[in-house]
């Protein structure tokens, strides 16, 4: 069977010292597929921002990029060498960064390694909005943190959509979670979480409130610990300096400072950051160092721009879409957006990198 027809997607037009501008643009698809590509019709995507700074690091700047790119869908026709996927097949992933489609294509054609099976009872949109994260929390945790059971867990803006997938996947493997709240609201519904299934205790051993004017962080965290810090930091983001405060919005003023974060790490600590730019001063390096503890960085692209795991990065995507179909992982629900709506949604995820859109074809 061969398809050739023009699909519209959304891309973005990258202009220098000026707010990126989403246009929809047409793709042609090709006639024939190559060896291991799949030919998917795209049911959601979830929208995430472009980190146009990464784009230029690893050599990919282009007039148009596209935009959307975890998507699910159904496969509507394999190459001559696919064997993980048939037609008819549902599947979801995340397209790699040099992928010429949008995912708003309604029709696009990637590379059979990175898709996987989508369980029947999963909703395309559930899966496509909260992929992303999932892929995250099991870096942070597994990959970066190597988290047992046991281990003590700070994770940081516990409410955030990646708050969430860390909170609950941490409960899963029997980590006891510490988090903090950016709002009143946020703060009751962390201490009101609860487990699908089993025992019904709550997910959150402390939450600990940093919207008022002082934070009692690191007072609290070694109340929870005795004494000792917590195994595991994640964070979605620090304060580098004090004076940083007085420029900055309401939002990145409830961001833990640095040094708080070194200081409530026990020994032997690992501490996930989200920060690109972090920058550490000899005092900071030298508490790292009497507590040897350890920072890695938190860059979700690194799977599918390296192929060196890429095994083990379809066994974390498999691993996540079972989990979210039994229950386990539970991720905010998002309203879906229509595909005329994209744009404005896109502009909005681009200016405000914590808000989530889904679009539905």
């Amino acid at each position: 069977m061969k398809i050739c027809s023009v699909m519209k997607g959304l891309y973005c037009r990258a202009v220098s010292d000026a707010e990126p501008k989403f246009v929809i643009q047409e793709m042609t698809l090709p006639d024939v597929l190559t060896s291991h590509q799949v030919r998917v019709q795209v049911k959601a995507c979830g929208l995430s921002p472009l980190d146009f700074k990464l784009l230029r690091d690893v050599g990919m700047q282009r007039d148009l990029i596209p935009v959307g790119r975890e998507v699910a869908g159904v496969v509507l026709q394999v190459g001559p060498k696919v064997t993980f996927f048939q037609p008819e097949d549902e599947v979801v992933g995340i397209l790699p960064l040099d992928s010429s489609f949008s995912g708003l294509c309604e029709v696009i054609d990637t590379d059979e390694y990175y898709l996987v099976q989508k369980p029947e009872k999963l909703s395309s949109v559930c899966v496509a909005g909260a992929l992303r994260d999932g892929l995250c929390a099991y870096s942070a945790l597994h990959t970066h943190a190597r988290m047992a059971a046991g281990h003590t867990l700070l994770v940081t803006d516990g409410a955030s959509s990646f708050g969430l997938m860390c909170i609950q996947l941490a409960c899963y493997h029997g980590a006891k979670v510490l988090t903090t709240s950016h709002s009143p609201q946020n703060h009751t519904f962390l201490e009101q979480l609860r487990p699908s299934v089993g025992v019904q205790d709550p997910l959150v051993a402390r939450v600990i409130p940093v919207y008022n004017s002082s934070s009692d962080l690191l007072s609290v965290v070694m109340e929870e610990t005795g004494g000792l810090g917590v195994d595991i930091v994640v964070d979605s983001g620090v304060h580098l300096h004090e004076e940083e405060e007085e420029v900055e919005s309401e939002e990145k003023k409830l961001l833990p400072h640095k040094h708080d974060i070194i200081s409530v790490l026990g020994v032997g600590g690992h501490w996930v950051t989200s920060h690109q730019d972090l920058q550490l001063d000899p005092p900071d390096c030298r508490l790292l160092y009497l507590k040897s503890a350890s920072v890695s960085f938190l860059n979700p692209e690194v799977w599918t721009a390296s192929s060196s795991q890429q095994g083990r990065y379809l066994h974390i995507l498999k691993d996540i879409v079972e989990k979210m179909s039994s229950g386990l992982l539970r991720p905010q629900p998002e309203e879906a957006v229509p595909l005329y709506e994209a744009t404005v949604a896109m502009e909005t995820v681009q200016r405000h990198p914590k808000k989530k859109a889904v679009v539905q074809l």
